[in-house]
């Protein structure tokens, strides 16, 4: 497979099938109010911050996604805020007329059929190199470890401090990817995305009858959603992984 990677910018007749294209994401991960916002303005506002994918056997088909978006940030710490921090603070900054200092990773999404063909690699590596064409000097990105879902309860550091025998390479395959890409992990973000809904939200987004209070593994969820049933509501709060990748 030979894939050809373009900014929406160069190829915008992809923007209307941007969002279409089948993935594995859990419905709840939608429901974020910060990804609601910046889907709705990806292609119009950030397209040169947009990477769109084709496969050369089914030109014109979306094979893959990645989203980054550029943000300020005080001083050297990245935020404990991750996925959602980034999109508040790049939204600020544009609407505060600031030039941004830092671009973040948002989102890899390979089309369903095309997972496990070396689609990923290859699109952290155009991610890259369009953050250094944009003039930045690093990229930064809030990681979801692909395979943390399957251990809800156990702490992120705990999790990210795991490394294979052979390579000590990280044990997740989504953090190995970066890291052979030339990243950096530098810290858990651990409130990185919060999704919170009532009650019949959560049935209808997950099928689950979340009528007892307390945690509640939900398929695809990094860790627990937390249930109030007194009060009508359950929330959700992702960590994340953040990584450096320098570009110098």
């Amino acid at each position: 497979m030979a894939l050809r990677i373009t900014t929406l910018a160069e190829r915008p007749e992809f923007a209307a099938s941007l969002w279409d294209m089948d993935n594995a994401w859990p419905e709840f991960m939608m429901k974020d109010p910060l990804a609601d916002f910046f889907y709705t303005i990806a292609d119009t506002v950030y397209p040169e911050y947009v990477l769109v994918a084709d496969d050369d056997a089914e030109p014109g088909r979306l094979a893959a996604r990645g989203c980054m978006m550029p943000f300020t940030m005080k001083g050297d710490e990245l935020p404990d805020d991750g996925w959602d921090g980034v999109i508040r603070r790049g939204w600020l900054a544009r609407e505060r007329g600031e030039r941004p200092d830092r671009v973040s990773a948002l989102e890899i999404t390979v089309r369903r059929d095309l997972l496990g063909q070396g689609v990923s690699p290859l699109m952290v590596a155009a991610m890259r190199d369009n953050a250094a064409r944009l003039g930045f000097a690093e990229l930064v990105a809030p990681v979801r470890p692909s395979w943390k879902h399957e251990e809800p309860y156990t702490p992120m550091p705990e999790y990210v401090a795991r490394t294979r025998y052979d390579d000590e390479l990280p044990y997740d395959p989504w953090l190995r990817v970066h890291v052979r890409a030339g990243g950096e992990i530098v810290k858990v973000a651990p409130r990185s995305m919060t999704i919170a809904g009532t009650l019949a939200e959560w049935r209808a987004w997950t099928g689950l009858p979340f009528d007892k209070p307390g945690p509640v593994e939900v398929a695809g969820a990094l860790t627990p959603v937390l249930v109030e049933p007194w009060h009508d509501f359950a929330v959700y709060v992702e960590p994340n992984v953040w990584v450096r990748h320098p570009l110098c």
